[in-house]
């Protein structure tokens, strides 16, 4: 059985997305363990306890994963996913909110110059647990939260989902010094439509 490695707890956009990503492989004998960092889950493959990680590309510990890593865990994959549904939501009693929770990677998806504080998460799941226990008053976190406990919160802002790239590691490389794309991509046929159209525009 495979086992993938990613970034918890249950139902964060990573645990949602590889879950996502394995049945685009139509990978039935599979296994997600979720870890609370990336660190751990590395390890965990360099163990052999788990066989892949996988890691959305705007997650500010990419950076030191690939220099960390280099040459232990290599980049077999990549592919895009949209996320869940996300929005900025605000307990209902607090107003006007003075204390933000979010993961830091979704910063830049609002003006965040409205709260004086902000509070850095590990997820949107963590930013939603947060919010129930009144850590902070509002939530960059999934926009289901409102709906799942109606009354509690106000929908200050949606976010929407939000397309983003995903990287997937293994011990194995599959790159062989050359580009590895994926000729008939929906980008390439994107490409080769500007290529066709040029000649077209060239002729006439």
């Amino acid at each position: 059985m495979l086992i993938f490695g990613t970034l918890g707890p249950a139902g964060s956009n990573h645990d949602w997305v590889v879950k996502r990503y394995l049945e685009f492989h139509h990978l039935d004998h599979t296994r997600i363990e979720l870890f609370t960092d990336f660190d751990d889950a590395f390890e965990a493959m360099f163990s052999g306890r788990i066989h892949h990680v996988i890691q959305v590309a705007v997650h500010p510990s990419v950076t030191t994963t690939v220099a960390k890593y280099r040459g232990r865990a290599h980049l077999i994959d990549t592919f895009i996913s949209p996320s869940q549904p996300m929005a900025v939501l605000t307990r209902s009693e607090v107003d006007p909110p003075s204390t933000l929770g979010l993961q830091m990677a979704t910063r830049d998806y609002i003006d965040t110059s409205r709260w004086p504080t902000l509070v850095s998460e590990v997820s949107t799941v963590t930013v939603a647990q947060g919010l129930l226990a009144g850590t902070y008053d509002s939530g960059l976190t999934l926009l289901a939260m409102a709906e799942q406990h109606p009354g509690r919160f106000r929908v200050d802002e949606i976010i929407g989902t939000v397309d983003d790239a995903w990287l997937v590691y293994g011990l194995e490389p599959t790159c062989q010094g050359q580009v590895q794309a994926w000729p008939d991509s929906p980008a390439a046929a994107l490409f080769r439509r500007a290529n066709l159209q040029h000649d077209l525009d060239k002729g006439a």
